[in-house]
């Protein structure tokens, strides 16, 4: 099934990855080049707007994780952990973290995508996150 309020995820995973959420997003057809989410603004890397949907598998690597103490704008409880990973398919996303505040996570560690349910008012059931994985 997939999350018609954001179209960022669906809740059926990839062949690779069958038991994590996919992600929706895209690859340019000029040059290649693989994002999140899906967007029809124009390619990052080239220009081009030739641009096209591609499923993403829900693994990645943490480059760098933040722990914020004072949101600004967001509904999220804080203490709450962001970071920003690289897919599989080398897409870079910034994503919560469904990590305990004290959590030793690394630059370099494995990383999976999980739905939680969303406790946010017209946001959809569910709400995408990365938690490290279980290796």
């Amino acid at each position: 099934m997939t999350n018609s309020t954001t179209a960022l995820f669906q809740q059926e995973g990839t062949e690779a990855l069958p038991s994590s959420p996919a992600l929706i997003g895209g690859t340019c057809k000029s040059c290649g080049a693989i994002f999140f989410p899906m967007q029809n603004y124009g390619c990052e890397e080239c220009g081009s707007t030739e641009l096209a949907p591609k499923t993403l598998t829900g693994r990645g690597t943490l480059i760098a994780s933040a722990l914020v103490h004072m949101p600004v704008g967001t509904e999220y409880k804080e203490p709450f952990v962001v970071g920003s990973i690289q897919t599989e398919d080398g897409a870079i996303l910034r994503s919560l973290l469904d990590a305990p505040a004290d959590a030793a996570l690394t630059p370099g560690m494995t990383m999976v995508a999980k739905l939680t349910l969303e406790t946010r008012p017209n946001r959809g059931e569910y709400d995408l996150r990365f938690t490290p994985a279980l290796d």
